[in-house]
C-alpha cells in the first residue's frame, strides 16, 4: 500500500493495493466474506455488453489457446465466429527478404537526413513479399425466430470464469446461453436454456468462406470438411493448390420428452421443444509442423476431431465446465489487483483516504485493507452492472480504478485464451479473425 505525501493528514491520498492471492484470501476472510468466493464477489471482473454484437470487434472472444470464437449475443440469431490456430496458407519456406539489409541502408539514410515521412514509406520494404495469412475456420450459426420482442438484455465475458453468459426474456420466459472453449477437453461448449420447460427451439448450422463439404449424422453430428488456400488468396483463387485441410464436429445433445430434431437440406439441424441444448464443437486440422507441405501430411483432421468429441461426449455439461474452470482459474487466479478509488470519488459522505484514526499508532496495514474494501465494495459491485462502454466513456470525469483492474486482467485473460504449451504462439490478434485476407497479415 502506498501514497503520496504525509499519510497521517493527506486525507485526498490515493492507495494502491497489490497482493498475493493467499494474502487477498485471508483480508477476504478476516472482513467476514466467504473465504473461496468472497474477493470474487466484492470485486467482479466482468465486460457488460447491453446490446448484441454489430460487429466482429463488438463480439467477445472465449479461447482455449488452439480453438477461439467470438460470441456475437444475438436474440434473434446467434452467431460464433470460430478460429483454429494452425489453419494458414501457405506451407515451409524460406521467408527471408534478400533486399533487406540495401531497404535498412536506404532508411537510416532517410532518418539522418531528416525525411522522417519518406523514411517510414521506405521501411514497409524490410518486410519483402507479402507473407501467408491467417485463415477463419467458420461460423456456428443459431437462428432461433424473427421479431423477438425481448426485455432485460445482457451479454457478460466473465474473466473469472472464462465464459460468455447471454440473458433476455421473452413474454414470462428468462433466456440464457453460456459459452466456454476448453483446454482439458478442446471443445467450444454452448449450452442453451430457458427458465420454463419446452421453451427451446432453434435451428443450427456451420457455414465457411473457405472450399468446404458438410454432411450430418443420425447421431445430431454436422460435419464439415474443407481446406484453406495454398496460397494466400487472390483474384485467381480457383489456380490455388489445396492447403492445410481442416474437419470441424458440432455435436447437439437435447434434453427435455417433448423434443424434436429434424434435418433441413441436409445441411442444418432444426430443434423443437427442449427444456435445454448442449452444443459441443471440437475441431482439427492436416498441419503437422512447419516442415512438412500441407500436401504430403499424413495426419487426418476427420480422425483427429471425432477423438476429440468422443471423450467430450462423455462428460456432462457441468463436469466439462469444472475441468475447464480448474485449469482457467489455475493460471488467472496467480494474481490479484486492486487499486483504490482514486481521490475524486466520493461514497457518501466517506472520502477514500487516510483518516486521522487510519495514521495513528495503532492501526495496521490489514486495518487500512478492510475500511477501503469496505468502503469501495458497493461501489465496485454497482460499476461491475454497468455496460463496460459507459465506464470508458465516463472514465475522463470519473477515473475509475475498478475499470483499470478490468483491463489489466483482461489482457491477461487474452493471453490465456490465445496461447497455451503445445499451440502456436500468440500473434498480433490472437486466434481471433473472420478475414480470409487480414490486414495484419
Amino acid at each position: 500500500m502506498d501514497s503520496d505525501g504525509d499519510s497521517g493528514s493527506d486525507a485526498s491520498a490515493e492507495w494502491v493495493w497489490v497482493r498475493r492471492l493467499a494474502e487477498a484470501e485471508s483480508v477476504a476472510a478476516a472482513a467476514g466474506w466467504p473465504a473461496a468466493a468472497g474477493d470474487e464477489e466484492a470485486r467482479p471482473l466482468k465486460v457488460v455488453f447491453a446490446s448484441p454484437a454489430r460487429y466482429f470487434t463488438d463480439a467477445a472472444p472465449i479461447g482455449n489457446g488452439r480453438l477461439g470464437a467470438m460470441v456475437w449475443g444475438g436474440v434473434e440469431s446467434e452467431r460464433l465466429q470460430l478460429n483454429h490456430d494452425t489453419l494458414w496458407t501457405g506451407g515451409p519456406g524460406n521467408y527471408t527478404n534478400p533486399k533487406a539489409p540495401a531497404v535498412l541502408s536506404k532508411v537510416r539514410s532517410l532518418v539522418d537526413n531528416g525525411k522522417y515521412p519518406e523514411a517510414t514509406a521506405s521501411a514497409y520494404d524490410l518486410s519483402g513479399d507479402k507473407t501467408q495469412v491467417y485463415q477463419p475456420l467458420g461460423d456456428i450459426d443459431l437462428i432461433f425466430s424473427k421479431h423477438i420482442k425481448h426485455t432485460n438484455y445482457k451479454r457478460e465475458l466473465d474473466l473469472h470464469t472464462a465464459t460468455v453468459n447471454v440473458t433476455y426474456t421473452v413474454g414470462d420466459v428468462v433466456y440464457s446461453r453460456e459459452h466456454f472453449s476448453s483446454n482439458p477437453h478442446q471443445v467450444i461448449a454452448t449450452k442453451i436454456s430457458a427458465n420454463k420447460p419446452g421453451n427451446v427451439s432453434f435451428s443450427v448450422s456451420l457455414t465457411t468462406p473457405l472450399d468446404h463439404k458438410i454432411r450430418i449424422t443420425d447421431a445430431n453430428e454436422i460435419i464439415m470438411e474443407g481446406s484453406c488456400p495454398g496460397e494466400r488468396p487472390h483474384n485467381n483463387a480457383s489456380d490455388n493448390p489445396i492447403g492445410i485441410k481442416f474437419c470441424a464436429i458440432l455435436y447437439l445433445q437435447t434434453n427435455g420428452a417433448n423434443s424434436r430434431v429434424e434435418v433441413l437440406k441436409d445441411k442444418m439441424m432444426k430443434l423443437d421443444g427442449a427444456d435445454s441444448v448442449v452444443l459441443l464443437l471440437a475441431a482439427a486440422t492436416s498441419f503437422e509442423g512447419p516442415f512438412v507441405k500441407p500436401s504430403e501430411s499424413k495426419l487426418d483432421p476427420m480422425v483427429s476431431a471425432f477423438t476429440i468429441l468422443s471423450v467430450a461426449r462423455s462428460m456432462s455439461y457441468s463436469q466439462l465446465k469444472a475441468y475447464h474452470m480448474d485449469d482457467y482459474q489455475s493460471l488467472f487466479q496467480r494474481v490479484s489487483l486492486q487499486l483504490s478509488r482514486g481521490s475524486n470519488y466520493q461514497l457518501g459522505e466517506n472520502r477514500l483516504g487516510l483518516s486521522a484514526e487510519a495514521g495513528s499508532q495503532d492501526a495496521t496495514v490489514s486495518d487500512y485493507a478492510f475500511r477501503i474494501a469496505d468502503w469501495t465494495r458497493s461501489a465496485v459491485l454497482n460499476d461491475s452492472v454497468k455496460p463496460t462502454v459507459d465506464r470508458i466513456i465516463s472514465f475522463k470525469d470519473n477515473e475509475d480504478p475498478s475499470l483499470v483492474e478490468l483491463l489489466f486482467q483482461f489482457g491477461r485473460y487474452l493471453l490465456i485464451s490465445c496461447s497455451r504449451p503445445g499451440t502456436q504462439i500468440s500473434n498480433l490478434q490472437g486466434i481471433w479473425s473472420n478475414d480470409p485476407s487480414p490486414p495484419w497479415e
